[in-house]
């Protein structure tokens, strides 16, 4: 996982509450054994539809996807991350998040970006209005800026979750924080108990 500080970049209105799991990554995509690819499926279903809001040149190459109340709602697959990422989403803002997903977003880098809803919904209709417009996201002040939209708001992020952003620390990372306290316990250990494979 790489540090993450600021997300300044153009947003996508997806002006929809209560978007499932399911909705973010269809479970025929489940299917699939690596971790890269899935940003082919996100939200495969709607942009079956030509109008909808990933298929209009305008909005690619955003980092920030600005959505509706209880957005990752449904399974905990955490594939949903995944795609959001693989797409090119840095961030999600919305006037609240899913547990579970949340929870997700955090393990895995993605930021999940809580707003009022007043602050919510000023920036979707900017970026509805104008493509262009900027958002700043700033980790270490937990805070939404966009001049354009006229917002100027902070986010709930714990401390602990805050530091493991802006060291790059995913479950892994910090496990390995503590290599050399776990390479003496596995020296220690009798020879007739299981061992890590070493490479």
């Amino acid at each position: 996982m790489e540090p993450v500080r600021h997300i300044t970049g153009t947003a996508v209105p997806l002006r929809r509450s209560d978007v499932d799991t399911d909705q973010i990554i269809p479970s025929d995509w489940l299917k699939r054994v690596e971790r890269t690819g899935f940003g082919q499926g996100l939200f495969s279903e709607w942009r079956a539809d030509p109008d909808f809001v990933l298929n209009q040149p305008r909005y690619r190459g955003a980092a920030i996807l600005v959505t509706g109340p209880n957005f990752g709602t449904g399974s905990s697959r955490e594939h949903a991350v995944w795609a959001l990422q693989d797409y090119g989403f840095s961030a999600v803002v919305s006037p609240s998040f899913a547990d579970i997903f949340r929870t997700n977003c955090t393990k895995a880098g993605l930021l999940p970006v809580q707003v009022d809803a007043g602050p919510a919904e000023a920036l979707m209709a900017a970026v509805e209005a104008d493509p262009a417009v900027l958002v700043t996201i700033d980790v270490e002040a937990r805070t939404v800026l966009s001049a354009a939209a006229g917002v100027s708001t902070t986010f709930p992020l714990d401390d602990f979750t805050r530091w493991r952003f802006l060291e790059g620390l995913d479950d892994i990372g910090l496990s390995l924080r503590n290599e050399a306290e776990i390479v003496a316990h596995e020296a220690a250990r009798p020879a007739w108990m299981p061992r890590l494979a070493t490479t």
